[in-house]
Parts: C-alpha cells; structure tokens; sequence
C-alpha cells in the first residue's frame, strides 16, 4: 500500500478506464491504474499485449511464479469437492493437512495453526491469543505490547495498533488502543553508531526493551512484537546477530511471549522456511501469510507454541475468536498445494543461490551510486534504501515521493518491471526505498536481467531528477 498521489498519465494507455469511471472504491480515486488481465510465469500481462515482469511478487506474494496449473487444478478441485466449511461445526481434511504440514515444518517447535484470509487477520488473531493466554493462565492484568518504531503488522485497528507505521496510523489514531509502546527497530544501517559492533548494537537495543518492560510494568505487558526482516516499512532490514536472542532473553525474564510476524518474510522468503530459524529462537506465536499461498488464494495463518496451546487445552480450552472464513477450503488447498511444491522441488535452496546472486548484482551495479544509501536483505527479499546525500544519510523529502515515481517509470516500456515501493524508512515519514523480491524458482538468467534492469532504472531516475533540477 502507498499513500500518495499517483501520477494519473502513467499507463494510461494500458487502462480501461480510469477510476473516476470506475464502480470500484480504489487505493486511489483520481489515476488511472494498468489494466492487467492475465499473468503467465513471472510476467503480468496488460490489456494491450504488453509484458511486465514482477520481480516483487506484488507485495512479496507470488513465490512460484503465475498460472502454476497444479496449484489452480488443486484449488478447482477443492471449490468442487467442498467449496465452504462453517468451522464451527465442521473441518475439512485440506485445513487438517495443512495445519499438521505447517506443524512439523517447525520440527515440533509450534503446536497448533490457525488459518485466517490476510496477514492483518493473523495479527489480529495473535494478539487476542497473547491477551487470553494471560488470561488462561490468571495474569489478568497483563493488558500491553510493546512493538517497534518503523513497523508494520497490518492494516485493520488491532494490527495497525501494534505497528510502528506513522503515515498508515495518522488518520485513524484516535481510534487505535494505547496499551501498546514502541522501541528503536534493529536497523544497522541508520541504528548503529560510529565504531559500534553487531554484538553491542544488540545489547543497547535489548537494554532499552528491558527499560520500556520496567517503565510500563513488566507484569504488564503480554508480548514483544517484532519481524525477523523488517518488510514495508523499513525495506527488507534484517537483525544484526544475537539481537533475537536478546529480546528473546528479555521476554522470558518478564514473562511475555515473543510474536514474531513473518507475513512478508517468512515461508521460505529469506531462504529458510521459517526466517526464526537463522535467529536460533523460537517464538510463542507466529504470523504467516504472502507466501503461504503465493497469490492464487488469499490465505494467511498463525502458528502457536507449546506453552500457548497447553495453557488453552488445560483452561477453557475456547479461543473467543473466528472469522466466517476462517480455514477456507479453497485457501487451504492452495497453501497445501504451494507448500508441496517448494518442498518437493527443493525450491528454499534456490531461494538461497539466487538470493546470494541478486544481492551481488544489485551491489555490483548500484553500491557506489549516490543516492543509494544501502542494499540489504537475505534470501530473495531484497531493498535498496535511497538518500539524497550519501555521506549524511539524509533522506529525500517526502513529497517528492521518488520510490514510487521509481516503481512507476519501471512499468514503462523502456524497463519493464514491477518492483515494491516503500516510504517512512527514516522516521515513519520521509525514507524511500523498494523492494525486489521475485518468485522462489526464479532462473540465473531472470535475476540477471532483473539486477541490470533495476541498476538502469535507478540510474536513469536520479539522473533525469538531477537534471531537473
């Protein structure tokens, strides 16, 4: 989601209609939106005939590339067999499979899943499962969470509460819960101070979480919320080593559970199936989503620990939540479907060499430019954080929005690309960056052309911005 204006001439060729025109209430009423009517592999197809590759999978969504007919025939066949469950009387044997093969890919580390439409619909449902663990377990009063500035957990008010996104949250902060506090993100590049090391970068960040623990009570809080790689909101920045470790540390000394969102990271994105796994921790409660489908059912879920579950199943052994559509068939088929097919492919050590691949390309072509401040990420989740001087790591302002006039002059002719635009990388406000994040089965020769694309793009702009000037 990006929340400027957008630039109404761009495409315009390529669009049906406008959406001044248009029945449908959009992201933006006043432009004119490409009018995309198939997708084929790694291309998304226009009405004209003209190709775009998506090397973002939307927003980190699309992991084996579009119109993968095993996964649509899977779908097809479930919406045939039982196209609707009412959870409250019935199961399906495609949710229970894929709850168990989410399970075990936790190598027994997480108990139980719950499979929900949307990653905020996850978070609203790991947060209401944090707040009756405590009440499980008769801690009442633990009533907060602390998150982190630069964050972002979803856009419903539960989600959007827990997050650190200042632009997304502005409007609707009256409306927001204020049981819930923030600490400093663990971003190296902006965080770290002259001559400090990974290690103690880590301990000054787990000291200021234990100071906000004491500030707001310790035997207040129930959870410290957090994304292994930050995605939208600070562009694929992952923790510096033992920071996880640290806070996890910090979470057992109180009492609270960890949450760990890997929406956008996880399911395989940074290279690992679950991105906790290279942080050496696990946590009590996981959200999952993008990936877990990748794009051909909106599906999403949450994965709850031992300690979580075994304090329901010896309590009421009810958790007062549920959605009309929760564990959907079709969505489940999909996710089970997807899943099989980056396990039995062997498609994470793909994730691994490609990402490895795209990460020294990018640096190859666009680290010494001056306006890129830095290039981070693992797997293939991959941002490039832009700065208007180099040597201050001053941002650009925000009104000239130039992540999203850099996503827009991809999808023009001349380059051909879709990659993800994010702003509020430096305060929640000013900060632009984008992200690369192509499909898991992505080929050498697609993250070559992607890496001379993207370097092409980004020096084309701020040449023509410069000479604008």
């Amino acid at each position: 989601m990006v929340l400027i204006k957008l630039n109404p001439t761009v495409g315009a060729m390529d669009a049906a209609a406008s959406s001044k025109h248009s029945a449908v209430l959009h992201r933006h009423l006043d432009t004119t939106f490409l009018n995309m009517v198939r997708s084929e592999g790694n291309f998304l197809i226009l009405e004209n005939g003209r190709k775009i590759f998506d090397a973002s999978g939307g927003a980190a969504v699309g992991c084996l590339g579009w119109g993968d007919q095993r996964v649509a025939q899977a779908v097809t066949n479930q919406v045939l067999a039982a196209p609707y469950c009412a959870t409250i009387f019935y199961t399906t044997r495609v949710q229970e499979e894929l709850c168990r093969d989410l399970v075990q890919s936790t190598n027994g580390a997480m108990a139980r899943a719950y499979i929900v439409n949307s990653g905020s619909e996850a978070m609203e449902a790991a947060v209401k499962l944090a707040r009756q663990y405590f009440l499980e377990i008769d801690q009442p009063q633990r009533t907060r969470f602390i998150s982190r500035k630069q964050s972002y957990h979803g856009i419903t008010l539960g989600a959007l509460a827990v997050g650190g996104h200042e632009v997304r949250r502005a409007k609707f902060e009256p409306l927001l819960t204020k049981n819930v506090s923030r600490v400093s993100p663990c971003n190296a590049f902006r965080g770290k101070v002259p001559g400090e090391s990974d290690e103690e970068y880590a301990e000054r960040l787990a000291k200021e979480l234990d100071e906000e623990f004491q500030r707001v009570g310790p035997e207040n809080v129930c959870a410290f919320v957090a994304e292994p790689i930050v995605g939208a909101a600070l562009g694929c920045v992952p923790a510096v080593k033992g920071y996880f470790k640290a806070v996890r540390d910090v979470c057992d000394k109180y009492g609270a559970l960890l949450i760990l969102d890997e929406v956008m990271c996880g399911m395989g994105r940074s290279g690992t199936l679950h991105a906790w796994e290279q942080e050496g921790i696990v946590p009590d409660i996981q959200t999952i989503g993008k990936a877990l489908g990748g794009g051909y059912q909106p599906v999403a879920g949450l994965l709850a620990g031992h300690r979580v579950v075994n304090a329901l199943e010896k309590g009421t052994s009810v958790f007062v939540h549920g959605h009309t559509y929760q564990g959907h068939p079709a969505g489940c088929a999909a996710a089970l479907e997807v899943q099989r097919i980056v396990r039995e492919e062997n498609l994470l050590s793909n994730v691994r060499a490609m990402g490895d691949l795209l990460s020294s390309r990018l640096r190859e072509m666009l680290a010494s430019h001056p306006n890129v401040g830095d290039i981070r990420g693992r797997g293939l989740f991959w941002g490039i954080e832009f700065v208007a001087d180099k040597g201050k790591m001053v941002p650009f302002p925000s009104e000239d929005h130039v992540c999203m006039e850099i996503c827009q002059l991809g999808l023009t002719d001349k380059y051909g690309i879709n990659v993800y635009p994010g702003g509020g990388s430096v305060d929640g406000n000013s900060g632009d960056h984008i992200i690369i994040s192509p499909a898991f089965n992505v080929s050498r020769e697609d993250v070559e052309w992607i890496a001379a694309t993207v370097g092409r793009l980004v020096s084309d702009y701020f040449a023509a911005k410069a000479g604008a000037q």
